[in-house]
């Protein structure tokens, strides 16, 4: 039997919370990764009120679901971001164009992640850090490198108090590496985990679409921070480039046919999941494969039921002999 399997809700979390169980369950998943926003779970509310939690428990019970991890990603962007209008379409419509208010509100929410996971029964928390250093991915004008350590420190002194909370809560922390936040390649993140080589409760959530485009192989990322990888994404992503596009996006949206590459549906794309499942039996991996589905160009209750056959399909485990055993002498 291969490993847990998952649905990440964050862009199904406009459906009612027992819709998306239904659906889940009917699509073939073991539980979910929950969004903390839309019609998921509020995060003060998780808090303030046990009776909210045992809903949600019962909801799931009724469904033959658990929660495995909880989402933060929106949330957790809000914390190393400053002063970015797009961070208004995150954070309560009452703290618009209010960056102090924002980032207390972010920090204040992802402190009451780790409550809630803890409380809910789940022991990993997904999302981003934010960056106070994407804007400078380009050097030019010129950046030094005290510019980017203290980039990276910020990101440390911001994050320090909210993993005491996590500590405290016996709850892990998994960054998902990714364009926008501080560690979004190799060696970003290599460089974000030597800075958090103390705090054991801040790792990785693997995905691998985030990668692929970039020209990394994501099964040697995967192989080489294995003992921080806490939760694992499966996800696709498509290059196509022409000659006419490129890997930057020109800012032409999502899922349109002339960007140079986009996220797709398990399967439908290059990442070489074959692979990743090789690694993960190497390295002993026994979480959960969380599927976050996105792919502009189908619809996503047909995607994510093929996506969840995918999974299934290509979760084998790894041999408990060697091949050849049954011809030695």
């Amino acid at each position: 039997m291969g490993r847990l399997l998952t649905l990440m809700t964050c862009q199904w979390a406009d459906l009612e919370m027992e819709t998306m169980c239904r659906k889940a369950k009917a699509m073939g998943y073991d539980g979910l990764e929950l969004a903390c926003w839309g019609n998921h779970l509020n995060l003060k509310r998780a808090v303030d009120d046990d009776r909210y939690i045992e809903d949600i428990k019962k909801l799931l019970n009724k469904y033959g679901l658990k929660v495995y991890a909880l989402a933060t990603h929106i949330i957790g962007q809000c914390v190393g971001d400053y002063n970015d209008p797009r961070l208004n379409n995150f954070a309560p419509a009452e703290l618009a164009d209010n960056p102090e208010a924002i980032r207390k509100w972010a920090v204040t929410n992802m402190k009451y992640a780790a409550i809630a996971a803890k409380k809910l029964g789940c022991k990993v928390v997904t999302g981003f850090t934010g960056s106070p250093i994407w804007k400078y991915m380009y050097s030019f004008p010129q950046t030094t490198e005290a510019v980017i350590e203290a980039g990276y420190q910020e990101i440390y002194d911001l994050w320090s108090p909210i993993l005491d909370v996590f500590k405290e809560s016996g709850i892990q922390f998994a960054l998902e590496v990714h364009p926008a936040e501080i560690a979004f390649d190799y060696y970003s993140t290599k460089r974000l985990l030597e800075k958090f080589a103390d705090r054991p409760e801040f790792g990785l959530n693997f995905d691998p679409s985030h990668l692929i485009w970039q020209g990394l192989k994501p099964e040697l990322f995967l192989m080489d921070f294995a003992d921080r990888v806490y939760h694992v994404h499966m996800k696709d992503a498509a290059v196509t480039l022409d000659g006419r596009n490129g890997l930057l996006g020109s800012h032409v949206d999502f899922g349109e046919l002339n960007r140079g590459w986009n996220f797709r549906s398990l399967g439908h794309g290059d990442v070489d999941f074959e692979s990743i499942i090789r690694v993960l039996n190497k390295v002993g991996y026994k979480g959960p494969l969380s599927v976050e589905w996105e792919d502009s160009g189908m619809e996503r209750e047909y995607g994510a039921a093929e996506a969840a056959a995918f999974v299934r399909k290509i979760d084998f485990e790894a041999s408990n002999i060697k091949f050849d055993e049954a011809i030695a002498n």
